[in-house]
């Protein structure tokens, strides 16, 4: 079941930058600048996405290139599997297989931080 919910964590004080949560699985920071589409990004392994103000007061993500100020992070768990019987095996065992349980955005962090004025 999808929810337009995340755990948000304010890191240090100030002005945060403005985010939007959409569809149980996007974000969007700033004013329509940056959207991410955190389901996609749903790995075996947890994911960290790092997002940060340009030189030109664009929102991207990444720490390299022309990022200037940190403004945010986005945590998102390794995905998560239900285990169900799938008939037998060639011995008769048993056989279980591994399905992923759908994207929930609510098991999400994103932690902000304080931009400078």
């Amino acid at each position: 079941m999808a929810t337009n919910k995340i755990n948000v964590v304010e890191k240090t004080p100030g002005t945060h930058i403005e985010y939007a949560l959409s569809g149980g699985k996007k974000i969007t920071f700033g004013d329509d600048e940056l959207t991410i589409n955190l389901a996609s990004r749903e790995r075996d392994y947890e994911v960290s996405l790092d997002i940060c103000i340009d030189e030109e007061d664009g929102v991207v993500i990444g720490t390299g290139g022309k990022a200037q100020k940190y403004a945010a992070q986005i945590v998102i768990p390794a995905r998560r599997y239900d285990v169900i019987e799938d008939g037998e095996d060639e011995n008769g065992e048993p056989k279980e297989i591994s399905v992923p349980i759908p994207f929930d955005m609510s098991l999400c962090t994103l932690i902000l931080w304080g931009l400078e004025v």
